[in-house]
């Protein structure tokens, strides 16, 4: 097989910072598709729901799975392929396993959680449950009211087996509980606060400050984790609007109440202006900071991926960097201004910052890479030449999504001469790329990012070079 990709290089700070190898988790991920194959094999409905996922959305089922049930005796053939007990909380009589550092579904080991050496529930998560629900089981129970954090439903039980479906609102454990009183209101509240935040300004200072005082309301409202939960659908509400590919996939998805449940990570590009902001604000959501990458001085882009383990949620925040940058946390310090743009920098002068005007760059699901490209193909979106072929991880962009540039943008960046004239009047005629929907698929559990390949596709996407090939 082709070999990992080394694990970026933080900075001169390595010792301070942990390190993220991000392993192959093989033995673990052919365990759990096996056990999962079991449960398939003998539940028809789970099996016609894999089917369907399959050719109506381009994905495959395990992706979908939160978690998988198991008897005790299990546990020392799930530690033997990796997994260790999470101290997560769950109800009575419930040992939970994870692997610490891949990326798949949790096993819950009870004496009741076998049926033949089957698992007896095999879980899946869509984005709403009440959406997943209405389409396969609409006259299913619905355990704990509107609001709580965790809800859970049978969706189907066949020879004592349990096809499930749970929903998560910025929640990772298992105990259940209902909402206290006026939660829901408040939840309605901090919803409609983060559709309705302001993303155009003057100064983009200020709409920094307008973003942080919104935050300051929700997180009065709800916890972190909840807010960190809203706000993320929001921002892929918001892209949505401004891609076709990602409309058309929404669209397939939604043909089964599946929302965006296989999300991987969100990108924002940032300005060297916003950026130690942007980072702030997703640390006030509880997104903590991973590895950072590097690409050298040729490549000239920085980017802070983040994470919050408590929701689900991965962002990849990437930046124009310069060569004696990169010995620092260049996420923690306001970055100087120069003339001279690179891809990030001149995107988000053409369109704004991700997190104001111009929403995402990306998002990135996981998906059966080559039945989603070919089935979008089918349906009119066409898709750029991967970026990253690894048996452990393949990635690509669709078609970028191209916007109308402002006129204003573009006599900034000829005054301060970012841009030729003659990149402007192209500019200003054919507009830019903006956006893209990404198909990922991981192998292994694998974590982590291809750093030169992330390179070659930010060097791909540089809204110059779209030009020359317009």
């Amino acid at each position: 097989m082709s070999a990992l990709p080394h694990s970026p290089q933080p900075s001169s700070d390595a010792a301070k910072e942990p390190a993220f190898d991000w392993p192959l988790a093989y033995e673990a991920e052919q365990l759990l598709y096996r056990l999962i194959e079991s449960f398939l094999s003998r539940h028809a409905f789970a099996r016609a729901l894999s089917d369907r996922m399959r050719e109506a959305t381009g994905t495959d089922f395990y992706e979908w799975v939160d978690y998988l049930t198991l008897s005790s005796e299990h546990q020392v053939e799930l530690t033997a392929v990796g997994l260790t007990v999470a101290h997560t909380p769950a109800p009575a009589g419930i040992i939970v396993m994870h692997h610490p550092k891949a990326m798949m579904p949790r096993v819950l080991l009870s004496p009741a959680g076998s049926c033949a050496g089957v698992p007896a529930a095999v879980a899946v998560k869509p984005e709403v449950l009440t959406d997943f629900l209405s389409l396969h089981a609409p006259t299913a129970n619905i355990e704990a009211d509107i609001g709580a954090r965790y809800r859970r439903a049978l969706v189907a039980e066949e020879s004592g087996l349990r096809l499930e479906a749970v929903e998560r609102l910025g929640y990772r454990d298992f105990l259940m509980e209902n909402p206290p009183a006026g939660f829901v209101a408040a939840l309605h509240e901090a919803q409609t606060l983060f559709k309705q935040r302001r993303r155009e300004f003057a100064d983009d200072a200020e709409g920094i400050r307008h973003a942080r005082d919104i935050l300051d309301q929700v997180l009065a409202l709800v916890p972190r984790e909840v807010a960190c939960e809203l706000f993320f659908a929001e921002e892929r509400r918001y892209w949505e609007q401004r891609n076709l590919a990602a409309r058309v996939q929404r669209k397939r998805q939604d043909s089964l109440g599946l929302g965006w449940g296989n999300h991987d990570h969100h990108t924002f590009r940032c300005s060297r202006r916003l950026f130690p902001d942007v980072v702030q604000f997703l640390e006030l959501l509880g997104l903590q900071k991973r590895e950072r990458f590097y690409a050298g001085a040729e490549a000239g882009w920085g980017a802070q991926v983040m994470e919050s383990s408590e929701v689900g949620i991965v962002v990849f925040a990437d930046v124009d960097l310069r060569p004696d940058e990169v010995n620092e946390d260049y996420a923690a310090k306001r970055l100087p201004e120069g003339d001279e743009l690179g891809t990030v920098g001149l995107w988000c002068a053409l369109h704004g910052d991700s997190f104001l005007q111009a929403g995402m760059h990306h998002l990135e699901a996981r998906f059966d890479f080559v039945r989603l490209r070919d089935q979008l193909a089918q349906e009119g979106v066409a898709t750029m030449k991967p970026f990253s072929d690894f048996p452990f991880l393949k990635q690509a962009f669709t078609e970028g999504e191209r916007w109308t540039v402002k006129p204003d943008r573009v006599a900034r960046l000829v005054e301060r001469g970012a841009i030729t004239k003659a990149q402007a009047e192209v500019f200003l005629r054919d507009g830019a790329i903006g956006s893209h929907l990404e198909n990922l698929q991981r192998k292994g559990g694998f974590k982590g990012f291809n750093q030169q390949a992330v390179s070659a596709i930010i060097a791909e996407t540089d809204p110059r070079r779209s030009q020359a090939t317009t």
